[in-house]
């Protein structure tokens, strides 16, 4: 694990082999850890770089809302501290959000987005409504609003299956602060539309989605790639793919990684 400085907040990530650099950016309620058994087998080949979002993880907050923007000039801080130009961005659900807000900040950087249980477009009213109500549920009752919302993300069928890991990630998840939550939840509540990027980027995108993604709804969220060059890959199960499909996602990321 290491550590820089950036705007007086302690940013946490690590760095790990050598070839194409690989941002892996985790979700709201994640941190870097998340990637562990990727970074295992991603870095015999890549250059793999996972970073603790602001509010997240060892990293520090900002402020009481972190747009997607300041999470995005965040990841170019560490950019330019590693001294790296290209990257490919590999961002789950909240980092996907973060992964395209630095595609539209900083174009030149990127080499490849790969998408994961996210989407391109904004919060509709009624997901702006659940943000508005999430942060007065994790105000009022912390524990339960992180343990609910974890078990949440998965596909009913796993609840029982995956009960270990589910724990697992519950507790990496209580370690997010309350304050972290709270300006996640209203700079996710904020966010732009960035259905443009997936039409004009000049770079490969590859999205994948689960079938019974409870958070995402998923004919909705395969609409915004019509048209587009983007590549699709459905799993049968939830919004948590990096546990719940973890053999074939593995796979899919390295095929990705040696087209970019």
């Amino acid at each position: 694990m290491k550590q820089l400085a950036y705007k007086n907040t302690k940013i946490s990530y690590t760095d790990e082999g050598k070839g194409t650099a690989v941002i892996l950016l985790h979700g709201f309620l994640e941190n870097k850890t998340m990637w562990d058994k990727y970074v295992v087998t991603l870095a015999k080949t890549n250059r793999v770089i996972t970073i603790d979002l602001l509010g997240h993880g060892e990293t520090e907050c900002l402020g009481y809302v972190h747009v997607m923007e300041d999470q995005a000039d965040m990841v170019y801080a560490v950019l330019i501290y590693l001294r790296l130009r290209k990257v490919v961005l590999v961002g789950h659900s909240m980092g996907g959000y973060v992964a395209l807000a630095f595609a539209e900040l900083y174009p030149d950087h990127v080499k490849g987005i790969f998408l994961l249980n996210s989407t391109a477009r904004a919060d509709s009213e009624e997901r702006k409504t659940n943000r508005d109500r999430a942060i007065v549920c994790v105000k009022q009752d912390y524990t339960n609003f992180v343990r609910m919302s974890i078990a949440n993300l998965f596909s009913e069928d796993n609840r029982e299956i995956l009960a270990k890991e589910i724990e697992k990630t519950k507790k990496e998840a209580l370690k997010t602060p309350l304050q972290g939550i709270v300006a996640a939840l209203e700079g996710m509540k904020i966010r732009k539309d960035r259905e443009v990027l997936l039409h004009f980027a000049p770079y490969p995108i590859q999205m994948v989605l689960g079938k019974k993604d409870p958070v995402l709804n998923y004919d909705e969220t395969i609409d915004q790639i019509e048209g587009t060059e983007v590549e699709l890959t459905t799993f049968p199960d939830g919004h948590m793919s990096h546990i719940e499909n973890e053999k074939e996602l593995k796979k899919l990321l390295s095929d990705f990684l040696k087209k970019v």
